[in-house]
């Protein structure tokens, strides 16, 4: 894996040598990237690469065989972090039967905020309007807006986002974008998967993924050039070509 990250700051998650078996298979192979802080870094690549056991890793709730990552100084999984790091996976972690307020309100209670803090956790996601409703009666984009909101209230160093914006139509996903992009400039850093190339254009970093392996950790620009071809999914076929080819 050739790494380019051009971004100039800590990183807020080091990986190092990351491997994961489950019986003969390996799922990662010797993963090494890392993470900038205060920035967006979009973990891409086609379902089943390895990019959801990487996000498990690094929140710290996956078994490895070997290597290291580290989150914020820490090891992966330390105590200290919980308050530190949000976690939001593909299948909403929604209580149904509960208010959208009362949902955020419950992780809020777990992390000693308040009612301002859940009131503008909910409004970050733009479900101010929904806040009273039954979570049961949302739709599965607005009930995805319903966990981030309830990792949000935390005000998480680190967000690690498992393909959210998954179904939802382009309207949304460009809202959630600029959600994100938010969050970010209150001093965040995020993670975030998906499968969807066009996405990689809101991300000040790429880590590219494909067979439990990383191909690349690159800015958006940095792999157009890199690959000369003016859009990132062709940029990212053309990079798996050479990379399968021996190219490096």
């Amino acid at each position: 894996m050739e790494d380019t990250m051009t971004i100039g700051s800590d990183p807020a998650v080091v990986v190092e040598n990351l491997v994961v078996r489950r019986g003969k298979r390996t799922v990662l192979d010797a993963v090494t990237m890392s993470i900038p802080a205060g920035h967006i870094t979009g973990l891409l690549g086609p379902s089943g690469c390895g990019k959801t056991t990487l996000m498990r890793a690094i929140v710290g709730t996956q078994v490895v065989e070997s290597g290291t990552v580290t989150v914020l100084g820490k090891p992966a999984g330390s105590k200290a972090l919980r308050s530190k790091v949000g976690y939001v996976t593909q299948a909403p972690s929604v209580y149904r039967d509960l208010s959208v307020r009362d949902n955020v309100a419950y992780f809020a209670a777990l992390y000693g905020r308040d009612s301002r803090s859940v009131s503008s956790a909910i409004d970050s996601v733009g479900l101010g309007e929904h806040a009273s409703s039954p979570a049961g009666n949302l739709s599965g984009g607005q009930l995805g807006r319903v966990s981030l909101a309830s990792a949000l209230v935390a005000e998480p160093e680190l967000l690690v986002l498992d393909e959210p914006t998954v179904g939802l139509d382009p309207v949304l996903r460009a809202e959630l974008w600029s959600r994100f992009e938010d969050i970010v400039g209150s001093g965040a850093t995020l993670l975030v998967s998906s499968h969807v190339m066009e996405e990689a254009e809101h991300c000040s970093e790429l880590v590219l993924m494909r067979d439990g392996s990383v191909l690349a950790q690159v800015a958006p620009h940095a792999l157009l050039q890199r690959t000369g071809e003016s859009s990132l999914e062709h940029a990212f076929l053309t990079l798996i070509r050479t990379t399968e080819g021996g190219v490096r």
